[in-house]
């Protein structure tokens, strides 16, 4: 069997494949998933109460649903067998533990009392996601770093815009 190798990336053999199919494609999905998906009651909420422990409990339910729902959803997708992705249970808690991780960090610094303080460093902690959701594209599936930070931001912008928007809407 031959490998293809790059530096720093794992060789494309079965056993690396199969890892990549079965525990990281799962995991990045799952961190994706609640990075993304979760910003826009988190933010609409904090726009239009100006309230950071409101906005916290939001993003805490959301995280948690969500986690919760994508772990069904994935565990309940297949069985694994015919398309080789693993057990759905394992599967499933690796999805649903990357959705609540992902939809938890930029949730967190709304327990800072400050209006202003708890936005900026929402927006950093959403900066370091995309960050990180663009690097291990890149390290674990061979993407392009850029490519993957544009993807991941393209879609953060327009979440974070509609939430924005639906935000300020409601504080009127």
């Amino acid at each position: 069997m031959s490998t293809i190798t790059h530096p720093g990336i794992l060789p494309a053999t079965t056993d690396n494949q199969s890892f990549l199919l079965k525990r990281i494609q799962p995991a990045l999905s799952g961190l994706m998933d609640g990075s993304l998906s979760t910003l826009a009651p988190i933010f609409a909420v904090m726009l239009a109460t100006h309230h950071p422990l409101t906005a916290f409990y939001t993003g805490a339910a959301t995280a948690l649903g969500a986690g919760v729902s994508m772990a069904f959803s994935e565990g309940l997708s297949d069985t694994g067998d015919l398309t080789g992705r693993g057990g759905p249970v394992l599967r499933g808690a690796i999805t649903g533990g990357g959705t609540l991780a992902g939809g938890i960090f930029h949730t967190l610094p709304f327990l800072i009392p400050s209006y202003s303080a708890a936005i900026s460093a929402a927006i950093s902690v959403v900066a370091a996601e995309l960050l990180t959701l663009a690097w291990l594209r890149h390290k674990f599936f061979q993407t392009s770093f850029a490519r993957s930070f544009l993807a991941v931001t393209v879609g953060g912008t327009i979440i974070a815009s509609l939430s924005s928007a639906l935000g300020i809407l409601a504080a009127r």
